[in-house]
């Protein structure tokens, strides 16, 4: 049986925290093992607890949820970021997923689909509301109609972003195409600055409009 996710949930408000802990720790493959009520203590509770999901707020004193993104990605961890948030503007989404966050869900979500999207940023896949895939979607249209680069991906750069797409983490797609984690890694890291990229959520949208991958396509392990 596999470990349960570690999940660390920030928000400033004390009564939804509370609520959102209450809810995931009810799951029997999740464990809520610690919260933070501002960006500056999530900061440091993810660095002391090192989970492997952060449920995020974006709006908070002593510092916003994106800046908290941007270092905890930083550190060099493997640490899926879900936003939680009632904003679904441009100025809070793009800035989001650009800082790393692999998720973004609106707090008018139902319990299913917040504990689905804890899942699937565990797994290594983009979790987005509805509304706000169809906004970076649109985004990525408007903004990139040709190849990013000059220097287009190899053979294998793509069988990578397939399986990125697709949700798996690093681990994955290594057993998946016999090669070492590290050299996974320098491949993601090689396809993001190809493409232009900041995330593997940018990555996997990227490829989802390329139709290099698919919605149909089977969801892997991580």
């Amino acid at each position: 049986m596999s470990p349960p996710v570690r999940v660390v949930v920030v928000d400033d408000h004390a009564v939804v925290r509370r609520g959102v802990c209450a809810l995931l720790a009810s799951e029997p493959d999740i464990e809520v093992v610690g919260e933070a009520a501002d960006a500056e203590r999530a900061v440091a509770a993810v660095a002391r607890l090192r989970p492997d999901v952060v449920l995020m707020d974006l709006v908070m004193p002593g510092g916003d949820g994106i800046e908290a993104i941007r270092r905890i990605v930083a550190g060099g961890e493997d640490i899926g970021i879900l936003v939680l948030t009632s904003f679904a503007s441009d100025d809070k989404v793009f800035p989001a997923i650009k800082a790393g966050a692999r998720g973004y869900l609106l707090k008018d979500a139902s319990p299913d689909e917040l504990v689905r999207a804890v899942r699937q940023v565990h797994r290594g896949e983009a979790s987005l509301a509805p509304a706000v895939a169809r906004r970076v979607l649109d985004e990525l249209n408007r903004t990139s109609s040709g190849p990013p680069t000059a220097d287009p991906l190899t053979p294998r750069e793509v069988e990578v972003l397939q399986l990125v797409a697709r949700g798996l983490g690093n681990r994955a797609i290594a057993e998946t195409l016999f090669l070492s984690e590290p050299t996974v890694r320098s491949h993601v890291s090689t396809i993001l600055g190809k493409l232009h990229l900041a995330s593997r959520t940018q990555a996997a949208l990227y490829a989802l409009r390329e139709g290099i991958a698919s919605l149909d396509d089977p969801s892997g392990d991580a």
